[in-house]
């Protein structure tokens, strides 16, 4: 029974927005989202990317489980794929408080957490906890896919050196790994989206890690479009294998209501989807099929993944829309993703990939 969605997102939403995601992920650890068996996932919503097999498309987006703390629970909650992180070398506190706002008039989240985490040294630890096999042979490990989205501190920091880093600790416990170059809240970390900047952090990850899983990189919607096709061409010269499109916005749209709308930091939620479905089509365009993309962004229905997908995504991530609704959202966005490609006239999800560009 999912008791988080049924029983407690109505307090949760009644707190502090930071206490509410403390709240709801001590509900997880304790069993409260519920159970999904990814193996049931209806066939025709099955991804195949990266080398690797979705049971379904739906992600949850980096900054929801910055710890690693909540993997196997919101895996057998019904998502596709699990990131955890973002996770810095050394620990820190991230930014004062308050740091974290509920727009609720725009179903909208403004954030400037600063990658509060816990470092690196225990969240691969508890990565590696996912990997134990019981002496009755029985794994434990999430089931679906899972991710670690890495960035640096926000001090003493050096990219070629720290991400590198990062990668080797966590490389074994994880099936891909993205970089975080995007996140509007450590200063100067978007510099390093400049196309020969990236490509030489991915140079320096390539260079110590020859092996490693599948790598992406996580853009910004703020990036000028004239950028895009050589920052695609960076990530594919540097050894990536995909995108992530895209990540908050420090943008304001005349259209939010909130009494929180200028507060700064990013933006996510439903007023940034038009910068998120904009930003995907220049870098299908861009891309042509030479990497997975990851679309993130605003979605909140089935024909949001649907219409992502149809713009080339292969994948989507949700964060704000789950942190409104709580586990409740999967089967709801399955079931309208499966009637969006009826009506549509598509028999697998793989059928509308990329239908929108031609």
């Amino acid at each position: 029974m999912n008791i988080l969605s049924r029983t407690m997102m109505p307090l949760i939403r009644r707190l502090d927005p930071e206490d509410a995601h403390q709240l709801a992920l001590n509900a997880l650890q304790l069993g409260l989202g519920g159970v999904s068996d990814p193996a049931r996932d209806d066939p025709a919503l099955s991804v195949r990317a990266m080398g690797l097999r979705f049971p379904n498309p739906i992600g949850i987006a980096a900054g929801f489980d910055k710890n690693a703390l909540v993997v196997r629970p919101l895996a057998r909650s019904g998502f596709g794929f699990v990131e955890a992180g973002t996770v810095t070398p050394r620990p820190q506190p991230g930014n004062p408080r308050p740091r974290l706002f509920r727009l609720n008039e725009d179903r909208a989240i403004i954030n400037r957490m600063g990658f509060n985490n816990q470092g690196i040294d225990r969240f691969a630890v508890r990565l590696a906890r996912l990997q134990r096999v019981s002496p009755s042979g029985r794994n434990f490990g999430a089931r679906v896919p899972v991710g670690a989205n890495l960035g640096i501190n926000k001090t003493g920091a050096d990219p070629e050196r720290d991400y590198p880093m990062l990668v080797g600790r966590i490389k074994h416990y994880v099936d891909y790994i993205v970089i975080n170059l995007s996140s509007p809240n450590t200063p100067g970390l978007r510099d390093l989206l400049e196309a020969s900047r990236l490509k030489s952090i991915l140079d320096a990850i390539a260079a110590a890690h020859p092996e490693r899983p599948p790598l992406l990189v996580k853009l910004s919607p703020d990036m000028a479009r004239d950028d895009i096709p050589a920052v695609v061409d960076a990530v594919i010269g540097g050894g990536a294998q995909g995108l992530i499109v895209t990540n908050t916005t420090i943008s304001r749209p005349r259209s939010l209501r909130s009494a929180y709308a200028n507060e700064s930091g990013g933006l996510s939620g439903r007023p940034l989807t038009p910068m998120a479905c904009d930003t995907l089509a220049h870098v299908s365009r861009a891309a042509q099929g030479r990497l997975t993309l990851v679309a993130c962004g605003g979605i909140e229905s089935g024909a949001d993944i649907v219409e992502r997908v149809r713009m080339g995504a292969d994948l989507v991530q949700l964060y704000t829309a789950y942190a409104y609704e709580g586990p409740s959202i999967l089967p709801r966005l399955k079931h309208e993703t499966l009637k969006e490609l009826r009506q549509q006239g598509f028999e697998t999800l793989s059928d509308a990939k990329g239908t929108a560009l031609a």
